[in-house]
């Protein structure tokens, strides 16, 4: 796989940091910004996030598919978006809540991820 480009991210209103996360393993694969945020343990610890929520969807028989995960903190919004093209891969972004428009976020978040280039 290419080196996996998520700088347009950064152009969303509020941006601190993302990550494109292996769920599997946990690794960051790619990642932007930070800041204060150790994006290594975000993307570890948000993997244990999707697992535990995909398991409570089996459990409850759903038969959905998670399109984002919404995490709202106090000054921030946390956002976890699994990718359509390939399930075991998900989008991590923090955004300044205060900034950040949590509708328009998200329409962003989902025209990028139809634009990432994994070749």
């Amino acid at each position: 796989m290419a080196k996996l480009d998520l700088s347009g991210l950064s152009s969303i209103d509020g941006f601190v940091a993302a990550c494109l996360v292996d769920s599997d393993s946990g690794l960051a694969l790619a990642t932007v910004g930070g800041g204060s945020i150790n994006l290594e343990v975000a993307a570890a610890g948000n993997s244990e996030v999707v697992k535990a929520k995909r398991r409570v969807a089996g459990a409850l028989k759903l038969n959905d598919s998670i399109e984002d995960i919404l995490i709202t903190l106090g000054k921030q919004y946390h956002l976890i978006r699994p990718l359509e093209r390939n399930d075991k891969l998900f989008l991590y972004v923090v955004l300044d809540r205060a900034k950040a428009n949590l509708a328009m976020s998200r329409h962003e978040l989902k025209s990028f991820e139809k634009a990432l280039d994994f070749s």
